[in-house]
């Protein structure tokens, strides 16, 4: 099971082999990714807000605020423009609140939701592993969760380093080379297509 997650993407998606996917979640609203961005320029930290998140994540306390957790129980698909809303609101009510335990408290209530249906998922399928993907995937909660959520559960952890989180030619690079391995070359008129799924 692959859980993509990134400032336009919240995916969980069945792999059975490469070039062989199934989306078996995704997100109702924001991404996890836009909600990080949208939290930490509320928060005035700047973009891009998921790195300035973990940061100050570390020096808060995840349990301060219980910020709502949508859709945990319920399928593979996501939410989290509620948890926004629900970050907003506590701030104006509390002004004098602590930034760095409103950053933990939202990232603790985004991993949660990300690592507990992606073991469900992984579960349900019968996977073999979890990979994450994404630029959300660089944040180190989610790193260190989704990992000993792989060991608890006796799967495959398969993470890319953090420089592999951003926006690079390799992850275009490896979908190329597997579509040339299944399909063979492709015409020399094919045209680009800026709107092309991934899966």
């Amino acid at each position: 099971v692959v859980l993509l997650v990134s400032g336009g993407h919240t995916l969980l998606v069945l792999m059975r082999n490469f070039g062989d996917y199934e989306i078996i979640g995704s997100t109702l609203d924001d991404a996890a990714g836009e909600a990080f961005d949208k939290v930490a320029r509320y928060l005035g930290l700047g973009y891009p807000g998921g790195p300035a998140i973990d940061a100050l994540a570390m020096e808060g306390d995840g349990a301060a605020i219980a910020f709502p957790r949508a859709l945990r129980n319920e399928g593979y698909d996501f939410s989290f423009s509620g948890l926004k809303t629900a970050v907003v609101n506590h701030v104006r009510k509390n002004p004098d609140v602590s930034t760095a335990d409103v950053a933990a408290s939202f990232q603790e209530a985004v991993v949660d939701v990300l690592v507990e249906k992606a073991r469900r998922a992984a579960v349900d399928f019968d996977a073999k592993g979890l990979c994450l993907a994404g630029g959300v995937a660089a944040n180190s909660q989610l790193r260190e969760r989704l990992l000993g959520a792989c060991v608890a559960d006796g799967l495959r952890g398969f993470l890319p380093s953090r420089s592999l989180c951003t926006d690079n030619a390799a992850m275009v690079a490896a979908a190329g080379y597997y579509a040339l391995e299944r399909n063979g070359p492709a015409p020399l008129d094919t045209g680009a297509d800026p709107s092309m799924k991934l899966v």
